[in-house]
């Protein structure tokens, strides 16, 4: 059986970007665990201190449960250099090279909208883009 795994991205503003991967992935806010009921009582179980709040993460899941949770949570550093992980959104890849670039090109353009950056094309095969916060990303087609 592998093991499953659960993404972390170190952040500024949890709200935009849980926003924006929600959008990107088609993610839904995950429920907070058993037995709480809301994410509030889930935080405040945790004692934290006056100034953290439950507004600072977002945690998010696929609705269909097959990829991996996102947790966004806030940081006080700004981000200083290139991501050492990033993710790839796959669009599907079916069809000749033109229509699998064309679906590339079209989901670019979709996360451009939704708040995304485009950074560098690689014609034909994939584009880099960055979320809101300068997150690097690639979008890139799946396998047929």
């Amino acid at each position: 059986m592998a093991t499953r795994i659960s993404l972390t991205l170190d952040c500024k503003d949890a709200k935009l970007l849980g926003e924006f991967w929600k959008t990107a992935l088609g993610y839904v806010d995950e429920p907070p665990p058993a037995p709480f009921r809301t994410r509030e009582e889930w935080h405040a179980s945790f004692n934290p201190p006056e100034d953290d709040s439950v507004d600072d993460g977002a945690w998010l899941c696929d609705p269909d449960g097959v990829g991996p949770r996102l947790s966004i949570l806030k940081v006080p550093e700004p981000k200083t250099a290139k991501n050492r992980l990033h993710i790839d959104v796959r669009v599907p890849g079916y069809g000749s090279s033109d229509q699998r670039w064309a679906r590339i090109r079209a989901e670019s353009e979709r996360l451009v909208k939704a708040g995304g950056i485009l950074l560098e094309e690689f014609d034909g095969h994939h584009i880099v883009m960055a979320d809101p916060e300068g997150n690097e990303f690639c979008v890139a087609a799946a396998s047929a």
